[in-house]
């Protein structure tokens, strides 16, 4: 199957004897892979896989450890996540593991999938024998491999620094792991019963945890003074994820796992005393602020626009100017040519007609036909358009109206003749067409109303217009003062209709109490809802007989009718507060008009202003979590975890002792050795120190030490002990699985003292 991976391919891997072992450090965290007898693995990477598809041609794709974010564009990675072989420091997806055990013998150099080599592969402390089965299985069915050994890899980093003079031969190793956390005794031989060193992995398996404590004496661990917590490395980058997250909710993008890794190694910490250091940072302070880290993310500054300069407000000025007399001048132009263009129309108009009146009777047809008009009337229209559209286009006022008038009498009289005739002279088929040229009378004068009425305010409109221009022109800034005044009183004025109508008579923002438009209606609107009402139950349960008399259209008049005078004035109000709001945003660049109020959101609410961008707000500032990430160490219940932390684990370790010697518990505490990842945060040595002085009796010797490299000792420790001549009496081949069955394996245990 294809790998995807950073990591180069060893190229040695045939030069090194079949008899050489090679040695694993299966961590849950990292996969560490190399030779026995070396100092550092040939291979490192997070023991995690994921296998998406390609996008292109579907094809799945393993990808083991960390890889290059720039791949991941060319796959689909929404249906497979990162998954790991952990179930917290026990491996039970063997199927995970496979992948991983590939990935590891390829980078390592191997050519097929056989490996002929001893394999020592870590596991945690009392691993359920279901697991030491499956994996011994499936090195054996998968690989060939020849020979297997199972060993803890804090143990190995004990012996590894006991080499060194780090520890003593007795003491107390902790390992916080990655997702657990272990505490195991090393103790002699001497006082203690051979027996129950044996049969301690008789003891049930307590699943859980990333920590674990553990007894040395005489360089052996003791399995029943071991202990575990459910707490870890993966906790606290979870728990500094999730405060992150909270606290900048808008950068949680950036929070990726590998980053808030790196920030957790790099500022946390462990508190002296939790109590104080918080109140420390409660109080603030120059001693809280010298504690406080700061992480600066991307951020590019806006660029700062300079107010412009008298000069330059002049020069933009004279340009706004000039540009402003081109389009008069352009305008006046057009108007010009326009005035010439009716003008010459107008006289062909008037020629056509004289030369009209002159052709005989008999001959207008032809002569029409000519001119492409089909009667005299319609040139006399045509004649009285251009006659108003070139008087529209000079600007003058229309003249009396009384030649058209008696044109209009005449032409009534010629078109509706029955109106003005009495009804008794009339045939009942006359009484008709009658009421239907008086309904066309009055709907035609109803049209030239309206018409004349649109034609006397636009020429309004464009009176006032050209005023303001006058007056624009002749002082711009005391026009823009008067403008912007004029504008905010009628915006005041239009909000506070709005608001009468939302909430009665209260002006004063608050809602509650308030009446609506329903709840207080002038003396017509109620006449006219009385009459309604009436009109609705007066009537009785007989035949609906409304509007067969004449006093019932009268009713229905007079319920049409609703002398709200309000609304007129706030329709005039609001259509001179929307044309004064225009010519400001043509005359003035910087005004914005305020936005309309409705009933979800009243005219008193403010718009948020909305400040630009700062260096300020791309900063993640690290404070209180660079102490209170790690202290679920000490105190699991801060992320819900009822378990004891590492201080109080050691005296759990030490009473499970078979032995309740005084002597060999001072022993023990005089050498609690540190390993692990999560030992590598400053002051955990001192707090765990004084964790433990607290549970001993006064005068206790305690002294904690760290090993040289807590990430890297398990596995050297390891491969010294793979190294050793009678490392091969360790292990156990295929042949004794099979034949001495999992009840043997149960047993099976290294001798770390060789």
């Amino acid at each position: 199957m294809p790998f995807i991976s950073k990591i180069q391919r060893q190229t040695d891997y045939n030069r090194f004897p079949p008899s050489t072992p090679i040695v694993i450090d299966n961590g849950a965290s990292y996969f560490r892979i190399g030779w026995a007898g070396e100092t550092e693995p040939r291979v490192i990477f997070r023991n995690i896989v994921q296998r998406p598809r390609h996008k292109s041609t579907g094809e799945t794709v393993t990808i083991v450890g960390d890889h290059d974010p720039a791949l991941l564009k060319y796959f689909d990675c929404t249906r497979s996540g990162p998954r790991s072989a952990f179930d917290s420091n026990v491996v039970f997806q063997f199927e995970i593991m496979e992948y991983v055990l590939d990935f590891a013998f390829d980078r390592l150099g191997a050519n097929g999938s056989r490996i002929d080599h001893p394999i020592l592969i870590t596991e945690c402390v009392c691993n359920p024998v279901h697991s030491r089965s499956k994996m011994a299985e499936l090195l054996f069915e998968t690989y060939g491999v020849r020979t297997v050994a199972f060993g803890v890899d804090a143990v190995f980093s004990y012996k590894y620094n006991q080499l060194h003079g780090i520890c003593e031969k007795d003491g107390l190793a902790i390992c916080p792991g990655f997702t657990t956390t272990h505490v195991i005794p090393q103790v002699g031989i001497m006082g203690l019963d051979t027996i129950s060193l044996v049969s301690a992995w008789n003891y049930p398996y307590v699943p859980s945890t990333n920590l674990c404590t553990g007894l040395f004496v005489d360089g052996e661990p003791v399995y029943k003074g071991c202990c575990r917590t459910n707490i870890g490395g993966y906790h606290i980058t979870d728990y500094l994820k999730q405060l992150l997250s909270l606290k900048y909710p808008h950068h949680m993008a950036r929070f990726t796992w590998e980053k808030v890794e790196d920030l957790k190694m790099e500022h946390c910490y462990i508190a002296p005393d939790y109590a104080l250091e918080a109140q420390l940072f409660q109080k603030g302070g120059k001693e809280a602020e010298d504690k406080t880290r700061c992480w600066q993310l991307p951020w590019v500054p806006l660029p700062t626009e300079e107010p412009p300069s008298g000069e330059e407000i002049a020069r933009k000025a004279a340009i706004r100017e000039r540009q402003g007399q081109r389009l008069r001048e352009m305008a006046e132009a057009k108007r010009s040519s326009r005035i010439n263009e009716l003008e010459n129309q107008l006289h062909g108009l008037e020629f056509l007609l004289q030369q009209l009146g002159q052709v005989q009777e008999e001959d207008i047809l032809s002569f029409l036909s000519e001119t492409g008009y089909a009667s005299k009337q319609e040139i006399e229209l045509t004649l009285t358009k251009v006659t108003q559209s070139l008087r529209k286009a000079k600007g003058e006022p229309k003249p009396e109206q009384a030649e058209n008038e008696e044109k209009s009498d005449s032409c009534t009289s010629d078109k509706y003749p029955l109106i003005n005739v009495p009804d008794n002279m009339l045939t009942p088929e006359q009484l008709k067409e009658k009421k239907r040229q008086i309904f066309l009378k009055t709907t035609t004068e109803g049209r030239q109303r309206a018409k004349q009425k649109r034609v006397e305010e636009e020429l309004e409109r464009e009176r006032k217009t050209q005023q303001d221009e006058e007056r624009r022109l002749e002082n711009p800034q005391l026009y823009l003062e008067q403008m912007h005044t004029k504008y905010k009183e009628l915006y005041e004025k239009v909000e506070q209709r709005k608001r009468l109508k939302t909430n009665g008579g209260h002006t004063n923002g608050s809602s509650s109490g308030g009446v609506g438009r329903g709840e207080r209606l002038n003396a017509a609107q109620r006449e006219r809802m009385r009459l309604l009402t009436t009109a609705a139950f007066d009537r009785g349960k007989g035949e609906d007989t409304f509007g067969a008399k004449d006093e019932d259209w009268q009713l229905y008049k007079l319920m049409g009718k609703d002398n709200d005078d309000d609304d007129d004035g706030a329709d005039e109000d609001e259509a001179e507060l929307a044309r004064v709001s225009s010519r400001l945003q043509e005359i003035d660049p910087a005004f914005v008009p305020k936005p309309e109020s409705t009933a979800s959101q009243p005219a008193t609410t403010e718009v948020p202003h909305v400040r630009p961008l700062s260096k300020e707000d791309f900063q993640i500032v690290l404070g209180v979590e660079r102490f209170r990430c790690p202290e679920i160490l000490f105190h699991p219940n801060l992320v819900g975890i009822d378990q004891v932390g590492l201080d109080e684990m050691t005296g759990v370790s030490i009473r499970r002792l078979p032995s309740k010697d005084k002597a060999l518990e001072n022993r023990l505490t005089s050498s609690v050795f540190m390993t692990g990842g999560c030992s590598l945060f400053p002051g955990i040595n001192e707090r765990l120190e004084a964790g433990i002085r607290m549970l001993r009796p006064c005068g206790s010797p305690i002294k904690v030490a760290r090993a040289l490299d807590p990430v890297l000792d398990a596995w050297r420790g390891a491969s010294l002990y793979a190294a050793n001549s009678r490392f091969h009496q360790q292990t156990f081949s295929r042949s004794d699985y099979y034949e001495k069955g999992e009840d043997w394996l149960r047993r099976y245990q290294v001798r770390y003292t060789l």
